[in-house]
């Protein structure tokens, strides 16, 4: 029987091209992501080329949705191999500027829907005594990231839940992952929150990352793809993606500058509360 993989921000971006990966290594797809009609659509276009995938509408905030998401994975395939994490939510701005319903959104989406899943899927890698958990986090789950506040605390817990789950899972044969790529290529645009002094801070701050995301060392897509293909293969514990693994080697030897760096570069109209080195 064809192993399954379940990943949810299935629709596009790192999501979508983890799925064309698994599905060309033989791989049935349970496919999760908020927007049905585009995740149907992608589903459609894997059946046609022959490829077994399942669209399932999820909001992974909801923890209902969640489990109703792994009994009719469960259903449609019978077991579930692999469980990867990958939906989430950008945010930028001003510590001060982000309200409570922003870190709920945040964290809520980040965090608590990898929860969700993992609390949901857990019974079932128990019971078989296998199954993979894959949590695609960022390198703003190593290096603090200025004015990016509740996302990086968000990547932060999701770093200690992934290395804590592994310590206890390992030996009931369940494999546990990171990855963490730098900012990538993808559509992550259109559901990120960006807050500011005014809206034209606002406008500066999308501006800025829009220019970010054409810098030729930004990767795309198929390259995290690749990276969580390969740590499912080979057992990796964490992959740091591409040009992250230069973000996590400045700020483990050169602390304070990579701090300076980050605060001048996600500042925009901010001015320093402290001495800027």
């Amino acid at each position: 029987m064809a192993p399954t993989v379940l990943i949810t921000g299935a629709s596009q971006g790192i999501g979508r091209e983890t799925a064309l990966i698994f599905a060309r290594h033989g791989y049935n797809l349970a496919l999760a992501a908020r927007n049905s009609e585009r995740l149907e659509a992608f589903a459609r276009d894997l059946r046609a080329s022959n490829h077994p995938a399942r669209a399932i509408s999820t909001d992974v905030k909801d923890p209902e949705q969640v489990k109703t998401l792994v009994e009719k994975a469960m259903l449609y395939f019978g077991s579930i191999d692999v469980l990867i994490n990958n939906a989430g939510i950008y945010t930028s701005g001003p510590v001060e500027e982000f309200t409570l319903e922003d870190w709920h959104q945040a964290i809520d989406t980040n965090l608590w829907g990898y929860i969700h899943t993992i609390h949901a899927i857990l019974p079932h890698f128990l019971e078989q005594a296998k199954g993979t958990i894959v949590n695609v986090s960022c390198i703003g789950g190593k290096v603090p990231f200025p004015y990016l506040l509740p996302y990086t605390t968000s990547k932060f817990a999701v770093t200690g839940l992934t290395e804590a789950l592994r310590t206890e899972l390992a030996p009931q044969g369940i494999h546990v992952c990171g990855i963490y790529p730098n900012l990538i290529k993808s559509h992550f645009l259109e559901r990120a929150i960006f807050r500011g002094k005014d809206i034209e801070d606002v406008r500066a701050r999308k501006h800025q990352v829009q220019q970010l995301l054409e810098v030729p060392l930004v990767e795309k897509p198929e390259q995290v793809a690749e990276a969580i293909w390969d740590a499912v293969e080979h057992h990796r514990p964490e992959v740091i993606v591409g040009s992250a693994n230069l973000s996590a080697a400045s700020n483990q030897f050169l602390p304070d500058l990579t701090q300076w760096f980050l605060r001048s570069t996600f500042k925009n109209q901010d001015e320093f509360r402290n001495a800027d080195f």
